[in-house]
């Protein structure tokens, strides 16, 4: 069977992060978001009377898309924990406080004050 391919991407089933079929795995891949949304989606989706459509939309897609080969597998390159991400996160806002300590240093500085007003000459 053959994927589906829309710019030159292909869409897969990972079978090895999915909780039935691998489906919403390979769409939130294909997409870039969060498997966890898509999961959501799909049961909102059922939910609201589309029940019938979701189910055979997603049978289709497991029956029509071809689990994701282990060579472009991309699981581990990304996955960062939360702890992993706070960390991150916590780095970029002490260096952007950092920056602007220096620019609120400078800006109120004699040598900032001394520029301005030879720019004003």
């Amino acid at each position: 069977m053959s994927g589906i391919t829309i710019k030159g991407t292909k869409l897969y089933r990972i079978s090895a992060r999915g909780k039935v079929k691998g489906v919403c795995a390979g769409i939130a891949d294909y997409l870039g978001i969060p498997v966890w949304l898509v999961r959501v989606m799909v049961v909102l989706s059922m939910f609201f009377s589309l029940f019938m459509f979701t189910i055979v939309a997603y049978f289709a897609l497991a029956l029509v898309l071809d689990d994701m080969p282990e060579s472009l597998s991309r699981e581990g390159e990304n996955t960062l924990t939360a702890h992993q991400l706070l960390n991150q996160l916590s780095a970029d806002l002490d260096r952007g406080e950092r920056r602007l300590r220096e620019m609120e240093r400078y800006v109120t500085s004699d040598t900032f004050s001394v520029r301005s007003r030879f720019r004003q000459l």
